[in-house]
C-alpha cells in the first residue's frame, strides 16, 4: 500500500516542498530510503524503526520504500523522520487519515517523542506560501513557526499524539503565541555602554558616525587602548531591528541550528567575533553543502575582526564581494547557493608587531621595514572598502581615574535612529536601507554639495591622490555626518570630518 505525506527541506535559506512517499510490498524485509538522502536521512531508517514500536505500533516486516521527491533536491538532516514514520503507519493501516493538506515536520526521538529541529522557520514560510495552512511542527518549535503570518501551528510532543489527532481521539489547538514573551530578547541588558568607556571620545564619535549611516570601521592603536571594548559597545547604539531585519536574521540562525528555544524572533542585532584563525569556508560559508558562514551570521548587525592582519590573506579578500554585494554567493558542482551578507565590518589592529608604533609612552622596537610588512598584510583594495579609520592612543590616568560618566548608549542610539530614519524616507522606492549601499548614481542623486564642500573636496582629492571609490565613499560618509546634523545639504565642516577618517598610518 502506498502512502503520501507532505514535507519540506532546506535549500540554502529557503524551504521546498517535499514529498515523502511510503510503499510497503511483499519481500524480504528491508527499509530503504532513495531521493538524494544525506547521511541524516539514511539513519532515520533506525529511528523511525524505534520511534514506531516504542509509540505502540507495529513496525511491517515487509519491504519497505521511503521515496522524498523530487529526486534531483538534496535532503538533509532528521526533518524527515515524523512523515516517514507516519507514513508507515498510514500504508499499513494503523491509522486511517487524509493528511495530503497537512505539512508535516519534525525529529524523532527512538521513544517517538519529537524534538527540535532546524530551519522550522523557513519551512513554514514555504508552506503557507505553497498554500498549505495546517502545519505539524514539533512543541518545542511552536513558537518560532508561528511567527509565520497565516499559518495554522499545530504543535506536538510525540508520534503517538499526532496519530491519536488523526484518528479523531483527542484535539490539538493551534498554537497562539504571546506578544509579550516574543518581545523578550527586544531590550538588551548585556551590552556594553558607552557611558563605561573612559575617554576616546573621537573613536565613539566615529563609530557614531558608522552606526548611522552602515559604514565599515578600522580602529587601530597599542594593545590596552580600548579597541575591543569600543567595538562591543557598537551594537548598543545601533537602530534597533525591523520586524523584517529580525526575520531575515532569525532565519539564518534557525537554519544554521543557533536560534534559542526561548527567543523565537532574534531581535538583537548580531555581533560575531571570529577568532583570526578561521578558514575561508568559516567566515563566508562553505562546505560540501553550502551552509552560512560569520559573514552571515553577522547579517544586519556587526561583523568583529580582532587582530585584523593576522587573519590569512585569502580569508581577507575573500570578504571583499561582500562587502559590496551585500550578499554571498557560493558556487558548487550541485548548483550555486547565495546567502545575504548585509553587515557592518569593524577591524581592530595594531600598528606593528610589537604594537608601539608612534606610541607617545613606549618606544616600537621593530624595524621600518617590519612595520611596512606587518601594515601590508591587509590589501589596498581591502583598505579602499572601509569608510573609517580611527586612531585609539593610549587613555590617560587622569581621564581612567575620573568618576564622571560618559554620554549614555541610549543617547546615541536615539541621534543613530533619527539618522537612518532620514536615510528610509530618501531611499523610499528603492532596495537602499543605509548611506553605506548607495552606488555612484544615488551618490549623484542624494549627495548634493555646497561651493565650500566642493572646494575642499577637490583638494582633498589632489593631496590625497584619493580613488574614484573613496571619492565616492568620502560623499557617503559626509552625507552621514550631514544626516546626524539633521542638514539636507553637504556642508565643508561635513567634508572634513569625513576626510579625516581616512586612512594615514597604512601603507
Amino acid at each position: 500500500m502506498l502512502a503520501k505525506v507532505i514535507s519540506c527541506a532546506i535549500v540554502g535559506l529557503d524551504g521546498a516542498i517535499v514529498e515523502v512517499e511510503v510503499d510497503i510490498s511483499p519481500g524480504l524485509p528491508s527499509f530503504t530510503v532513495v531521493g538524494l538522502p544525506d547521511a541524516a536521512v539514511q539513519e532515520a531508517r533506525e529511528r523511525v524503526r524505534a520511534a514506531v514500536r516504542n509509540s505502540g505500533f507495529t513496525f511491517p516486516m515487509r519491504r519497505i520504500i521511503a521515496n522524498l521527491a523530487p529526486a534531483n533536491l538534496k535532503k538533509a538532516g532528521p526533518a524527515y523522520d515524523l512523515p516517514i514514520a507516519l507514513g508507515i503507519i498510514l500504508s499499513t493501516g494503523q491509522v486511517s487519515a487524509d493528511v495530503s493538506k497537512i505539512v508535516i515536520i519534525g525529529e524523532l526521538s527512538l521513544d517517538g517523542s519529537l524534538r527540535h529541529t532546524n530551519g522550522v522557520l523557513p519551512m513554514v514560510a514555504i508552506a503557507r506560501e505553497k498554500g498549505f495552512t495546517d502545519i505539524v511542527v514539533p512543541a518545542v518549535d511552536a513558537r518560532e513557526a508561528s511567527l509565520v503570518e497565516g499559518a495554522k501551528i499545530l504543535p506536538f510532543d510525540s508520534l503517538a499524539q499526532l496519530a491519536s489527532y488523526l484518528r479523531g481521539d483527542i484535539t490539538v489547538p493551534e498554537f497562539k503565541a504571546d506578544d509579550k514573551t516574543e518581545e523578550s530578547d527586544s531590550t538588551a541588558t548585556s551590552l556594553t555602554d558607552l557611558a563605561y568607556i573612559k575617554g576616546q571620545e573621537h573613536v565613539k564619535r566615529a563609530l557614531e558616525v558608522a552606526a548611522a549611516g552602515a559604514h565599515n570601521v578600522v580602529m587601530m592603536g597599542p594593545p590596552g587602548s580600548g579597541k575591543t571594548l569600543l567595538a562591543r559597545s557598537l551594537p548598543s547604539i545601533l537602530p534597533p531591528m525591523t520586524n523584517e531585519e529580525a526575520l531575515e536574521v532569525t532565519k539564518i540562525y534557525s537554519v544554521s541550528g543557533l536560534l534559542p528555544s526561548s527567543t523565537p524572533l532574534a531581535r538583537q542585532r548580531p555581533f560575531r567575533s571570529p577568532h583570526y584563525t578561521i578558514s575561508s569556508a568559516g567566515l563566508v560559508g562553505g562546505g560540501h553543502w553550502p551552509r552560512p558562514g560569520e559573514v552571515s551570521l553577522s547579517h544586519r548587525g556587526v561583523l568583529f575582526l580582532d587582530e585584523l592582519p593576522e587573519f590569512g590573506h585569502s580569508v581577507l579578500e575573500v570578504l571583499r564581494q561582500p562587502l559590496e554585494d551585500k550578499v554571498i554567493t557560493i558556487s558548487r558542482a550541485q548548483g550555486s547557493v547565495t546567502f545575504p551578507a548585509n553587515f557592518m565590518l569593524v577591524g581592530a589592529m595594531n600598528p606593528c608587531p610589537c604594537g608601539y608604533y608612534g606610541d607617545s609612552l613606549r618606544q616600537c622596537t621593530c624595524s621600518p621595514g617590519l612595520v611596512a610588512k606587518y601594515q601590508r598584510r591587509i590589501s589596498g583594495p581591502f583598505i579602499d572598502r572601509m569608510d573609517i579609520f580611527a586612531d585609539v592612543p593610549h587613555i590617560d590616568y587622569e581621564k581612567l581615574s575620573d568618576d564622571r560618566l560618559g554620554e549614555e548608549s541610549a543617547r546615541v542610539q536615539v541621534r543613530v535612529t533619527n539618522a537612518r530614519l532620514r536615510q528610509q524616507e530618501r531611499f523610499k522606492g528603492t532596495k537602499l536601507a543605509s548611506n553605506s549601499e548607495m552606488t555612484p548614481s544615488e551618490v549623484r542623486a542624494f549627495c548634493q554639495t555646497d561651493d565650500s564642500a566642493q572646494s575642499l573636496l577637490k583638494a582633498a582629492m589632489k593631496q590625497l591622490y584619493l580613488s574614484a571609490r573613496a571619492f565616492h565613499r568620502i560623499l557617503k560618509l559626509a552625507r552621514t555626518i550631514a544626516d546626524l546634523e539633521g542638514a539636507d545639504i553637504i556642508k565643508a565642516h561635513h567634508v572634513a570630518e569625513a576626510v579625516q577618517y581616512r586612512p594615514r598610518s597604512l601603507v
